[in-house]
């Protein structure tokens, strides 16, 4: 059964480049991403491994730990790491679960049969401290990730946790948020003291209350 945003992340222990870890516990107080790759030495996952250790910092900024699931072992992922590290001028430097007894895989049902019948799709988690769901994105596996993209997610589902709002359509950080409806324009008038727009009784900007 797939996961629904707000189900529990699955637990479990694994071995990775970075040697054993229990999912949970590595977690700790972090939010999460937990994606997948097809499998090794793979052109698109190639770019989207090193794209991920570029941005580590910005992850790291955001409280994130990093975590990358492939089917394949090891010994293929540590031969592999090199060839990330020389195509994007790069160092990875975050976790790579080798997963070939596909338990990972299965636990969050990363694998489409009617796409392939081995190999993982692009499975992208964000999980909170809560270790609850938060977001789900599969791509297909012709189809690089847009790690701008989920790192504004991160942005906005840490504003929703931290401030009571929510993102409008395109959001980027440092733009105008929206006032969530379980707040009424009373509270929301004391809570947000840089002001209030009010576009309807149902839709109240207010400015990016972290800036």
């Amino acid at each position: 059964m797939s996961l629904r945003l707000g189900d529990i992340a699955p637990d479990f222990e694994a071995n990775t480049t970075q040697g054993p870890i229990k999912f949970h516990e590595w977690l700790g107080d972090s939010w999460g991403l937990l994606f997948s790759h097809p499998a090794d030495f793979t052109p698109v996952c190639t770019t989207e491994l090193g794209k991920t250790a570029l941005l580590q910092g910005e992850f790291q900024k955001r409280n994130v730990k990093v975590l990358a699931v492939s089917v394949d072992d090891i010994d293929s992922h540590n031969r592999w790491i090199p060839d990330i590290n020389e195509v994007n001028n790069t160092e990875v430097n975050f976790p790579i679960i080798a997963d070939e007894g596909r338990k990972v895989a299965e636990l969050y049902d990363m694998i489409h049969p009617n796409a392939s019948e081995k190999a993982t799709v692009r499975s992208v988690f964000i999980i909170g401290p809560d270790k609850k769901v938060k977001l789900t994105l599969t791509y297909p596996a012709s189809t690089g990730r847009n790690f701008t993209e989920i790192l504004r997610v991160v942005d906005s589902l840490q504003l929703t946790a931290n401030y009571s709002v929510a993102t409008p359509a395109d959001w980027k950080d440092g733009e105008d948020v929206i006032v969530i409806p379980a707040v009424s324009t009373a509270d929301a008038e004391k809570k947000f003291l840089k002001g209030l727009n009010i576009v309807k009784p149902y839709l109240r900007y207010t400015p990016q209350p972290n800036k």
